[in-house]
């Protein structure tokens, strides 16, 4: 196993077992599995683990299996707030202390602020006094390291990045998103200022792994590295040395000992000028699949009526690259959760984007067919709802 320095210059395993996904037993979690699948992680080297308070039942299986196996004092736990369900200050601490049982723990190594979205939520953060009650929890060893986990635009993420004297953060980063969400852009400015960065999502929750276009899986079975397309997708990740840890949603035997392998083997810098081709072929393949050829440069942004125009084409896209399912849930993370409305909708067709946009996209028509497409009449109920909830007032 090789290893990355956190801010404090402690070594983290550049593999992390993302806790999301443990293996189940009809709607429970296998917790004999899941022991056997921690345990081989752990004797390999991985020493950071992810869950979070949505995550059912993960946090309470993980700190069954920690306790144990002696193992809670050797190795590092990451969970998460969930922000957008507190709407009091005195919820901060519930919903910590709460974690803090599940967990069988009186302290969390690295504590993220969850699925921020926007500069807004920070906001109402800060407005419930949550730097002061950070500043007493680490100041009383109950928190080690603060950070956020994000999905939303790049230009949010930089105004979060530097907004706060933050631990670590963790971004949604792969192949595909390089330049979506927080992006590569965000991936450096946060290695800029020395903070560490945890990537979630590296293959796209097995996206990058199962539903590869066909000619994308023979170009990688036909490459002489041997490599698998997971292989291939962590591998890309770790090339890079802005990058600190890589989670991998592990829940069988075999994505555990290749995931290891692969973290053992792979180096910053490694990659040729041959292996990048090979991405930027399967990248290739995977745009085939999509409806609009937006390629996320931005030069469209700021649309004047608060459009998120690359968002919802990424979204528009996921729909038929991945599926519609996909395609919509990823627009209730990047969009439909950012307190200012940023809906396709909101187009007044002034036609400012499309006189930037190097790709000659007619955004007028096509940002009518994604908004169809992501919200039909369904959804809109549901978004509204869930709207009117999120952003009620908060005290």
């Amino acid at each position: 196993m090789q290893y990355r320095k956190d801010k404090n210059g402690v070594p983290l395993s550049v593999l992390g077992f993302g806790c999301m996904r443990f293996a189940r037993s009809g709607a429970s979690i296998d917790i004999d599995k899941t022991e056997k699948q921690i345990l081989a992680a752990y004797q390999a080297g991985v020493n950071y683990f992810d869950t979070a308070y949505i995550y059912p039942g993960s946090e309470s299986a993980l700190g069954e299996i920690l306790q144990r196996n002696g193992l809670r004092e050797k190795v590092f736990v990451a969970t998460k707030l969930p922000q957008y369900m507190i709407h009091r200050s005195a919820a901060i601490e519930r919903y910590f202390q709460e974690q803090l049982k599940r967990l069988r723990t009186d302290y969390i190594d690295y504590y993220l602020m969850h699925m921020i979205t926007d500069f807004a939520q920070w906001e109402e953060l800060k407005s419930l006094g949550i730097r002061e009650w950070i500043a007493e929890k680490k100041l009383s060893g109950a928190i080690r390291n603060v950070g956020f986990s994000y999905h939303g635009s790049t230009d949010q993420f930089l105004k979060i990045l530097d907004d706060y004297d933050w631990d670590f953060c963790q971004i949604q980063y792969n192949y595909v998103d390089e330049t979506t969400q927080a992006g590569a852009a965000g991936l450096k400015a946060a290695a800029a200022k020395g903070i560490p960065v945890v990537i979630m999502e590296p293959l796209r929750g097995g996206k990058l792994v199962n539903s590869l276009p066909a000619a994308a899986r023979k170009a990688i079975e036909a490459n002489p590295r041997g490599w698998s397309p997971a292989g291939w997708g962590l591998r890309w990740l770790y090339n890079q040395p802005e990058v600190t840890v890589v989670l991998s949603g592990m829940n069988s035997d075999q994505m555990v000992t290749e995931n290891i392998r692969t973290a053992s083997e792979a180096e910053a810098g490694a990659f040729t000028e041959d292996d990048f081709a090979l991405i930027e072929q399967i990248r290739t393949e995977i745009r085939k699949t999509e409806k609009v050829g937006c390629t996320g440069c931005r030069y469209c942004m700021p649309c004047p009526q608060g459009v998120d125009i690359p968002g919802a084409f990424r979204c528009y896209n996921a729909m038929y690259s991945d599926s519609r399912t996909s395609g919509r849930f990823q627009y209730a993370q990047t969009v439909v959760m950012t307190q200012k409305p940023a809906f396709a909708s909101q187009c007044i067709e002034c036609g400012k984007c499309e006189k930037h946009c190097p790709q000659g996209i007619h955004i007028r028509e096509e940002l009518k067919e994604a908004d169809r497409a992501l919200r039909p009449l369904p959804y809109r109920i549901g978004i509204a709802l869930a709207r009117k909830y999120m952003f009620r007032k908060k005290g």
